[in-house]
């Protein structure tokens, strides 16, 4: 089983300094240590492996360094910043896991201009050599990219020329929509196998900033202290230790202190049953702040980031995810509203930017998502958010039960319109109402009140409301029709209904360039035995269809 979590002193691809405001992350990738069996990492290319390591790595430096307000990437390699993705892991691999190292490693990056975008750490791309296909999107994930002006030194993206496929993790759309490099430059670089250098890369917009060998340290020096001062809310004095998370998995699933997943693999379901927090994490901000990663907000999401990883990478023929919940409305409106109350401290930013892109993570898993709320549910405040994110909701109907008319309930809060934003830079809200702003005014002025299944269903939030006679058969029945159908039909037509709208630079990336990426991952000039992709490295010239279709 692939598992997602990492620590400190288990890297073997990267090595960490931090130095004040400061983090320096130099990368140096073990050749044999790749996450599976079959090829060497040469030339500091990655694998998933080395990804998740970088994912461990700015998430800890998140909570445990709140003095860093800079993260500086470069290479402990002469001459060799990064050569990109491996190859061969590549050429090896089955098509679903390419696509999950694609969208893990695009989430990694997004998450860097997440933090950056929201007044958290700002990122900047210090290469010092060779800098290649994914090695130069990592780069350009970065605010600012420095490039040692050497006369070897180049950034390039081959992968049409040399493997007959695309930047996989956003290099051309962030090449025209970040960087606004010209359509017709973009069309050079992307057909150049050998890459651009020195001031060619400033001129064509590529890099930021070069500089000399002898003058590159001072040229980071220089930037950092620069990009340091536009940071916000980086304004900790200690941080919060991320302990080891509480997980215990089984044949049956896998559980948590905040979620407990069952998987029934013979139906392809997974039910995620979410325990919402206690009176005792009502509690000061200074106290939660003591709390650290036991406190529920935080516990939760990391949980949550990390059931999803463990589902898409491990469960590839779960379909359906079923969400329930149990716990007090009146509790999550409380954890809700520390949230809402001291969003400019810098824990809780971080707190909100981990659910934010925790969410996204949920958003883009090509998995049918119905969230279930009956009698013991508390689906309220930032718990809401996974009614929106649903495909469907079902809430029970108690209005004509002699037993139970006051419930169950769900109540809106003010994170719901604003910080947890998908990928779109919309609120599920605004995206579930295609951002008519009259509608989402008349739902404003609910914030706070607790509406039953009627209601809920009046002002549109609740899908279905089946009464307690039809409860179970109606979502029995809905489920099992779900997994009846293509599983491919199902992930384009969750892709097309969860974004409508405006595009952003994240939505163009999933959806526009990874539908053609796994396109052309399954194609046979890329994959085949006389394909790019599997003769690289062979002296072998690739055998193309030259049809275009």
């Amino acid at each position: 089983m692939i598992t997602f979590d990492r620590e400190p002193d288990t890297y073997k691809h990267w090595k960490v300094d931090i130095n004040e405001n400061r983090a320096t992350l130099f990368l140096d990738v073990s050749e044999k240590d790749g996450i599976k069996p079959g090829y060497d990492l040469k030339l500091n290319s990655y694998d998933l492996g080395v990804d998740i390591e970088l994912n461990d790595i700015v998430q800890r430096i998140r909570f445990e360094h709140p003095k860093v307000k800079v993260v500086v990437i470069t290479s402990n390699q002469e001459k060799n910043f990064s050569a990109g993705a491996n190859i061969y892991m590549l050429g090896q691999s089955e098509h679903t896991w390419k696509v999950n190292f694609c969208k893990f490693t695009n989430e990694t990056r997004n998450g860097f201009e997440d933090s950056s975008y929201t007044g958290s750490i700002k990122f900047i791309a210090a290469v010092n050599g060779i800098c290649a296909g994914g090695g130069y999107e990592v780069a350009l994930a970065c605010d600012e990219i420095l490039l040692v002006d050497d006369r070897s030194s180049t950034v390039s993206l081959p992968e049409v020329p040399l493997l007959g496929v695309l930047p996989g993790t956003g290099g051309v759309t962030r090449l025209i929509d970040k960087r606004k490099v010209r359509k017709d430059i973009a069309d050079i670089f992307c057909t150049n196998a050998d890459g651009v250098r020195g001031k060619k890369a400033v001129d064509w917009k590529l890099v930021d900033y070069i500089a000399p060998p002898s003058k590159f340290d001072d040229l980071i020096n220089e930037r950092v202290s620069k990009v340091t001062a536009s940071v916000k809310l980086r304004n900790g004095e200690n941080g919060i230790k991320l302990k080891a998370l509480n997980r215990n998995i089984t044949n049956e699933g896998i559980d948590y202190d905040t979620i407990k997943a069952r998987i029934n693999r013979e139906d392809r379901i997974a039910n995620i049953h979410i325990i919402g927090p206690k009176s005792v994490d009502v509690i000061d901000i200074n106290e939660v702040i003591k709390m650290g990663s036991n406190w529920w907000a935080l516990k939760f999401a990391r949980e949550l980031e990390d059931l999803i990883l463990l589902l898409r990478t491990n469960e590839l023929e779960v379909g359906v995810l079923t969400i329930t919940s149990e716990g007090s409305t009146d509790d999550i409106l409380s954890v809700t509203s520390i949230l809402e109350d001291n969003k400019n401290v810098w824990f809780i930013n971080e707190i909100t930017g981990l659910l934010r892109r925790t969410l996204s993570r949920l958003d883009m898993s090509s998995r049918s998502i119905f969230t279930i709320i009956d009698n013991n549910s508390c689906f309220s405040g930032l718990l809401a958010e996974l009614l929106f994110a649903a495909d469907r909701t079902y809430m029970l109907n108690n209005s004509m039960s002699p037993e139970n008319t006051k419930g169950p309930f769900i109540t809106l809060s003010d994170i719901n319109f604003i910080s947890l934003e998908m990928v779109n830079g919309l609120s599920r809200l605004a995206t579930r109402f295609n951002n008519d702003e009259p509608k989402l005014n008349a739902l404003h002025k609910i914030v706070g009140k607790k509406l039953n299944a009627e209601e809920a269903f009046e002002e549109e939030l609740i899908t279905i409301i089946p009464d307690d006679l039809d409860w179970n058969e109606e979502i029995r029945l809905s489920v099992e029709e779900r997994t009846s159908f293509s599983p491919d039909a199902l992930t384009g037509l969750e892709a097309n209904l969860r974004f409508p709208g405006k595009e952003t630079c994240e939505t163009k990336i999933f959806g526009r360039l990874t539908a053609w990426q796994n396109w052309i991952f399954n194609r046979p000039n890329a994959v085949s035995e006389k394909g790019a992709l599997k003769l690289f490295g062979t002296g072998s010239r690739a055998k193309f269809d030259n049809k275009r279709v």
